[in-house]
């Protein structure tokens, strides 16, 4: 650098492992300034007292402009002169007014654009900002990080609240449970292909079932494709194996000939309901592997919109009084909800591309 001042105010310093430029600032202290008033007054120069000081003339110049102020004799006549008070005062206001600014002011429109798919679409904090960065209506609009949202409705700047917001209440921990030896049902999980767990391939499926009420109810069947995230829910006249074969052979006639192309692989807990699935999907040559006792966890994608569909389910609610109409806006939501792993895509949009790619390889 060729400015002394800008070289005495702060060292840059490369790291050869990283291109962040750090900078160490040095300020003037409040006992400097009283120096620099005391050599003015013995007549020094500012080359002088920056010498003295070890400090570059400009930081000098520039600190005799801050502090000197206009006073008055008393015959009333005026003259300049630098006092330290003066000097301090300035530099703090200074630094008072430094730091980032909100900016709340400037993100109206996407603020009241977050409560609405928050509150009423029941979207994340984060989809709403992904999908925002990805959608080009909102190129030109100012837009804040998910922190700094999750932020803003912390300090309640929004008209949402965290109690708005499911993943961030605290769950009850559940009581432990003394685990009994459970048989596995068919092919274990372990001998499932790398490309299904790596999620590489389309149409490898997990499936498990949703329970309202304990007993007298209907249940949920539900499958969610592991490489779109896409969920399919249909009901249960029962949580038995033959109302589960059911809704598999009406998936069967809605897909037809695409259908062992869509449904490569099925994966199950060891639940009495999944007894049979292995036997009605051989003709189509679906492989269906089971988890390990216990292991609700192998089913991660599964168990997670299970969770989403709580949200308008609780448990001990009936099943058997919900319309086939909510059941469909449940699914829809689900599938029309963008994600952070899709590239803030929808698993709809994922699931229909991949549909379209099946049906133009079979023309």
């Amino acid at each position: 650098m060729s400015n002394p001042d800008i070289q005495e105010v702060f060292t840059i310093v490369h790291n050869t492992n990283s291109n962040t430029t750090v900078r160490h600032f040095k300020h003037l202290k409040l006992y400097e300034r009283g120096e620099i008033y005391a050599l003015l007054k013995e007549g020094k120069s500012i080359r002088y007292i920056a010498k003295k000081l070890g400090r570059s003339p400009s930081t000098i110049s520039r600190e005799i402009k801050r502090g000197t102020t206009v006073q008055l004799n008393s015959d009333l006549s005026s003259y300049s002169s630098y006092f330290p008070e003066t000097g301090q005062a300035v530099y703090e206001n200074h630094c008072s007014n430094c730091g980032a600014k909100i900016k709340i002011a400037t993100v109206e429109a996407f603020i009241k654009y977050a409560e609405t798919k928050i509150l009423k679409d029941k979207w994340s904090v984060d989809a709403v900002v992904g999908y925002c960065k990805n959608d080009p209506a909102w190129k030109d609009e100012y837009i804040v990080s998910t922190k700094t949202l999750y932020n803003y409705i912390d300090k309640g700047f929004l008209s949402v609240r965290n109690i708005d917001l499911p993943l961030k209440l605290r769950l009850k921990p559940k009581n432990k449970r003394i685990k009994q030896n459970k048989r596995i049902l068919g092919k274990s999980i372990d001998l499932r292909p790398e490309k299904v767990n790596t999620r590489e391939e389309f149409g490898h499926w997990e499936i498990d079932t949703v329970i309202g009420k304990k007993s007298g109810d209907n249940a949920l069947l539900t499958l969610t494709e592991r490489k779109s995230r896409y969920e399919i829910i249909t009901t249960l006249n029962a949580k038995d194996s033959k109302s589960v074969d059911n809704s598999i052979k009406e998936l069967m006639q809605i897909y037809r000939d695409t259908f062992k192309h869509v449904f490569k692989s099925i994966t199950a807990d060891n639940g009495v309901e999944f007894s049979n699935l292995e036997t009605l999907l051989k003709e189509y040559g679906i492989e269906v592997y089971y988890t390990h006792p216990y292991s609700s966890f192998e089913r991660g994608t599964n168990e997670r919109h299970n969770g989403l569909i709580r949200r308008f389910i609780p448990k001990g609610k009936s099943i058997k009084d919900l319309s086939f109409d909510i059941i469909q806006r449940i699914q829809n939501w689900m599938n029309r909800l963008p994600r952070k792993l899709l590239n803030y895509k929808t698993p709809e949009k994922y699931f229909y591309e991949e549909l379209s790619k099946i049906a133009s390889s079979h023309i």
